[in-house]
């Protein structure tokens, strides 16, 4: 059932794509939620890398190589990584880049996956928007993540993880969820969902 559950969010900022290689990571964050606990375990690190952030990554998340330095390799923060996600319902808002850079870790076995963007297309498709930052704002969200991640903001790892869970949150108590199977964030059937939206 959701309300017994804990979900464990994470998001990566990446140094942009570079002609003939594969984009890398250069920032990661993670935080937990559950109905019982609320906001919880947030951790966020830049990540070390040999490639240099292209123009436009860093013009849309402000990182820079300076920031970089003395960072540690993605491979090293594994104990912080399977403290997180292992045994927990894994959160992303469109989670293609998140589970591409988690390949670093072969057979890892997090999961299952909930994706905020696959449900919020679902439940509400009429919606001019659903990027992240968008849906908080249109649900007026977003002064609600900045009061659990102060000091950041949009494109930052730790913000975007927190911003994720802050939707799945309200999805769940929009649509009344709590005492539902997480089965159905899992694999979303959403056609009743809009007769049970709450007004």
């Amino acid at each position: 059932m959701i309300a017994d559950c804990t979900f464990a969010a994470i998001d990566f900022e990446s140094a942009g794509a570079e002609r003939g290689k594969t984009d890398v990571p250069v920032q990661i964050g993670m935080a937990t939620w559950s109905i019982a606990n609320g906001h919880t375990d947030a951790f966020v690190s830049f990540l070390h890398t040999e490639r240099k952030i292209s123009w436009a990554a860093q013009k849309v998340h402000g990182i820079t190589t300076a920031d970089l330095a003395g960072a540690p390799p993605l491979m090293t923060l594994w104990p912080e990584i399977k403290r997180r996600l292992g045994g927990n319902i894994v959160v992303a808002h469109g989670h293609g880049t998140e589970k591409r850079y988690l390949r670093a870790f072969p057979a890892h076995g997090f999961g299952p996956w909930v994706d905020t963007l696959q449900l919020y297309r679902a439940a509400f498709p009429d919606l001019p928007s659903h990027s992240l930052g968008d849906l908080c704002e249109q649900f007026q969200l977003t002064h609600k993540v900045s009061s659990y991640v102060a000091e950041k903001t949009w494109h930052d790892a730790l913000y975007d993880s927190v911003a994720s869970l802050v939707l799945l949150e309200h999805f769940i108590q929009e649509l009344d969820l709590s005492q539902q199977s997480e089965e159905i964030l899992i694999y979303p059937e959403t056609r009743n969902w809009h007769r049970t939206r709450r007004s």
